[in-house]
């Protein structure tokens, strides 16, 4: 849509003044009604307006092109009076406010009022429309507020009735706040997006504390006042109705019951709830009866709403329901004369589709992503990136249009139409009346459907080529020869063997497959699936191993789903079933990282330590018990732990970004789980007032060096006399109460889930080992280091630092590491402690490949244990050496004069290489790496990654070069160790 039709598409406005014979007759009606008008000041004030210019254009607009609001403007000229006096925005405060005020006791008066009242509501609401002085928002708004306020005032009248025949026991004073009855509003209503002459959907449920003392039972109860509010509110009287009232969205129960209990409609949900169902709930809203048991109703429908997993085959789903509204009127096309604007093509439906699936889709894991307003929502996904910019902004500009247009479209004769005149004489007449010249606006029409069409299908529509323009059939119990021949031109060398294994997944051989859905899926996707593989360098080898990763899927409709939607999604996979077999089988097992990779950006930069805390604060923001916290925090911390390996494999980030990423994200969830783990200690042994606690980092988190798979090596300590009990009615002493907080950390942070596992935790590096208490004392940490710690303790205090907890105890724990590391010690005697710790290791693990770049001589332990000797060796003498992160620390002994620059920057450049190539060969394999016998793709993931190492350029090629440069920098590595901790 071109940048000058959005401008026109928003300021639909003025209607076009005509001179034909209805409006002359509008004309002398109005004359008539201003002479013979018992208020002079009211008389005075029409003719004043109808010579004014730009009202007697609107007034003869209307004149021209609405029966209705000419009726309304005859019967109620104060409105316009009102209106331009003293502003639309007071004139409808004025009556939402009369509509509150209204009693209740007379049923007939009350349906008068109403009616009078709406009346008054449109006329104002249509002036200031038409006029253009309120954006759609202020219209929706308004019409919106006065069905909430209707539907109110109803429902208390129909419970005044209960409370007068003895059915009801409630405070006729304030007979709603304590019922036990809910009005849910849904749809346009409950997003306050409702149009001109909408119906109101609603939804009528009851919880188990209605006060009901009659002798049919609560629901007879609730079924009779929905019949009573749906005949207050639509039946037509001479004064008109209010509103058309819909039911239909209700729970359908056997009977189809106008109203169940909420215990009823959770058990509906939960058991038989669809996709179509979940995307209505999104804009349900408590309009009338008890507020604090609709809370917790629409509180408990949150999780049949919004899953916590990527729910690509809602898409199918949604769509499906537009197919059938397009099969069943025939709306498959776009015209002009005649369409519907509601649910034909490119119409107002395909918009809230659009948004409403992508919602469903990607709300369960961003909270910000679920307003119930169909704008509001769009320019969240925009903004979190689900949706293009562009595309938002012409969605945007065309449902304004669309919207503004039915309005129109609706004051015409106050019906309920969606519907353009299919007569070109009455489309024309509507043209003016909605403001611009026929062909303008026909033009325009048009822009807009097509804008809307070109999106919709775009999220919708793939259709894909199920035999690749090429054969391809897999029914049956034989090989198809067509087919054998295609899989043969692709470059399979077995044609059979992989034509047979294919009919085995159609046949339901796998668990992937033994539904009708996932098969039908599957069908579509054998194309693309097979010219992907046909990209690897050995294809009947890549098909073996696409084989084991979707014969290990434990099922298959969702991940298929959302390789449809994604087909990109699909090469990446078996892009890395050639190059990560092990990554491969890992993602077939959790199909949670799926959903990671279609983040927006997934691809993009790694984000920065505040804004990681701020994502998960804002996904917990409505989880309080340890359980809620623990699913959340797997969920978040899968999929950016994968972002960050999988960077450093694409060669997108460097090791010390996604290092820093990796470390973030445990310290983060680490101290999101002391305050529900310390709620549900309290709930069971009281609280310990006035104690500190901390979790202290070590080994790689504490250097903020975390790989992918390292564990968590971790320390507790707390501060507080151990004699203290806590306050609870099973009290425990301050040391067992510490223990029991950290034991109930550790096991949060193990636990295997339905969500998988966050960490393993090792805490052997505590004071006295296994043999010590999970938690220890300030005092005794202290004591310990300062005492009976050995040489390989102290190693592993140079990478120790508080990640959560309180912040005073963090600081004074710092200074006890400080005051133990900055010791004096015998160099020779220090020398020959770390060695020895050293060979230790390698006796246990050592290998003489370079490819194990851990425990090789050289690697990244050896490189480790270098930079932790330097620290307890010169430390002393060099505080500036006080350094977690083994990096900084070379760096900081080459500026002191330990290290030479060229030594320094070559541990660092072995150290870095080393663990990038950690990362991607953790990522790809089970077992040891293999040069001779590894995929091409393996190598160029490792190349590719270790290219960004120093700013070195390595060939795509050149895998012998690189082996080289690692040989030759882990035996710089060795030199120096051996250096400063020579061998006996």
């Amino acid at each position: 849509m071109a940048k000058t039709d959005m401008t026109l598409a928003t300021n639909l406005s003025l209607p076009l003044s005509s001179t034909d014979e209805i409006v002359s007759r509008a004309r002398q009606r109005w004359l008539r009604l201003t002479d013979h008008s018992p208020d002079q000041g009211l008389a005075e004030f029409l003719k004043t307006e109808q010579a004014k210019g730009e009202t007697s254009q609107l007034l003869d607009g209307i004149f021209a092109g609405s029966p209705f609001l000419t009726d309304c403007l005859m019967a109620e000229p104060g409105i316009l009076r009102s209106v331009v006096e003293d502003g639309a925005e007071h004139t409808i405060e004025q009556l939402l406010a009369e509509t509150d005020a209204l009693a209740t006791d007379d049923r007939t008066r009350l349906m008068r009022r109403l009616r009078e009242i709406r009346r008054k509501v449109a006329l104002a609401v249509a002036l200031a429309d038409l006029s253009g002085a309120w954006s759609l928002e202020q219209v929706t708004t308004t019409l919106s507020r006065f069905a909430d306020a209707a539907v109110e005032r109803a429902l208390a009248a129909l419970v005044g009735e209960g409370i007068r025949r003895g059915e009801l026991d409630l405070d006729p004073a304030s007979p709603l706040a304590e019922s036990g009855l809910i009005v849910l509003a849904m749809g346009k209503h409950g997003a306050f997006e409702l149009n001109y002459s909408s119906d109101i959907d609603l939804i009528l449920l009851f919880d188990a504390k209605i006060p009901y003392r009659g002798v049919e039972g609560p629901m007879a109860c609730v079924v009779k006042l929905a019949r009573g509010l749906q005949y207050i509110l639509e039946h037509k009287t001479p004064a008109g109705y209010v509103f058309r009232t819909d039911l239909r969205l209700r729970p359908h129960l056997p009977g189809h019951p106008l109203a169940i209990s909420t215990e009823d409609a959770e058990l509906y949900y939960e058991r038989h709830g669809q996709n179509w169902e979940r995307a209505a709930f999104i804009k349900a809203r408590q309009i009338a009866g008890d507020r604090s048991a609709g809370a917790a109703f629409l509180a408990v429908m949150e999780r049949f709403v919004w899953r916590r997993h990527l729910d690509f085959a809602a898409i199918r789903d949604i769509h499906s329901i537009k197919r059938q509204i397009n099969a069943h009127r025939g709306f498959a096309t776009i015209r002009i004369e005649g369409h519907d604007i509601k649910v034909g093509r490119g119409g107002i439906r395909e918009i809230e589709f659009f948004v409403q699936t992508q919602q469903l889709i990607v709300g369960g894991r961003d909270p910000m992503l679920r307003s119930c307003g169909t704008l509001p929502a769009l320019h969240a996904l925009s903004a979190a990136r689900w949706v293009d910019q562009e595309a938002a902004t012409e969605l945007d500009a065309c449902y304004r249009f669309l919207r503004a247009t039915e309005h129109r479209l609706q004051m015409v004769s106050d019906r309920q139409t969606q519907t353009l005149p299919a007569n070109e004489a009455d489309f024309k007449r509507f043209s003016r009346f909605a403001g611009a010249a026929p062909e303008t606006f026909s033009n325009l029409l048009r822009s807009c459907l097509e804008t809307v069409e070109r999106h919709y299908a775009a999220l919708f529509e793939r259709e894909p080529d199920l035999g690749a323009g090429h054969a391809l059939v897999f029914t049956g119990m034989d090989d198809a020869a067509d087919t054998l021949a295609t899989l043969r031109n692709m470059g399979f060398r077995d044609p059979a063997a992989i034509s047979g294994r294919i009919r085995a997944w159609h046949h339901g051989h796998i668990r992937a497959t033994r539904s009708t859905r996932a098969r039908e899926l599957l069908t579509e996707l054998l194309p693309t699936i097979l010219n992907s593989l046909s990209r690897q360098h050995d294809i009947d080898a890549a098909f073996v191993l696409f084989d084991e990763f979707v014969s290990s899927l434990p099922a298959g409709i969702q991940l298929f789903s959302l390789f449809r939607a994604h087909p990109s999604l699909l090469q990446l996979v078996t892009d890395l079933i050639g190059a990560a077999p092990r990554l491969a089988r890992h993602l077939a097992r959790n199909n949670d990282l799926f959903e990671a990779l279609l983040r927006p950006d997934f691809f993009d930069p790694l984000p920065p330590a505040d804004a990681l805390r701020a994502e998960l604060r804002s996904l917990m923001r409505d989880a309080y018990e340890l359980e809620e916290v623990l699913d959340l925090c797997r969920l978040w911390a899968h999929g950016r732990q994968f972002q960050a390996s999988l960077q450093v494999f694409l060669g997108l980030s460097a090791f010390e970004e996604a290092a820093l990423t990796l470390t973030t994200i445990a310290e983060t969830i680490i101290a999101a789980m002391i305050p529900p783990a310390q709620r549900w200690l309290e709930a069971q042994h009281g609280s310990l007032p006035g104690g500190r606690f901390v979790v202290l980092g070590l080994g790689k988190l504490g250097s903020a060096e975390l790989t992918t798979g390292s564990d968590l090596d971790l320390i507790f300590i707390y501060d507080h006399d151990d004699q203290a009990r806590s306050d609870g009615p099973r009290s425990l002493t301050a040391r067992e109460w510490y223990a029991r907080l950290s034991q109930r950390l550790i096991s949060a942070l193990t636990a295997r889930t339905g969500e998988g596992r966050l960490f393993d935790i090792d805490t052997r590096l505590r004071p006295s080992g296994t043999m010590g208490p999970v938690a220890c004392s300030f005092v005794s940490f202290g004591r310990y280091h300062e005492e009976t710690a050995e040489t390989w303790e102290q190693q592993a205090l140079t990478r120790a630092r508080p990640i959560a907890g309180d912040p005073g105890l963090g600081e004074q724990i710092i200074c006890v590491i400080d005051t133990v590391i900055l010791r004096q010690r015998d160099l020779n005697a220090l020398a020959q402690a770390v060695r020895a710790m050293r060979m230790r290791v390698f006796k246990q693990h050592g290998s003489d490949r370079p490819w194990a770049v851990k425990h090789v001589r050289g690697g990244l332990v050896e490189l480790e244990f270098l930079a932790q000797y330097l620290q307890l060796g010169f430390a002393a003498k060099y505080p500036s050496l006080r350094r977690t992160a083994t990096a900084a620390v070379f760096d900081a002994a080459a500026t002191v004069g330990i290290l030479t620059v060229e030594e320094s920057a070559g541990l660092i450049e072995s150290l870095r290489l080393q663990q990038t190539l950690q990362t991607v060969l953790r990522l790809s394999l089970a077992d040891s790496f293999d040069a001779e016998q590894s995929p091409p793709a393996m190598k160029e993931a490792l190349l590719r990654a270790a290219a960004g190492v120093s700013g070195r350029s390595i060939a795509t090629s050149d895998f012998v070069g690189l082996e080289r440069r690692l040989c030759n920098l882990q035996q710089t590595a060795r030199s120096s160790f051996d250096r400063f901790c020579p061998p006996d």
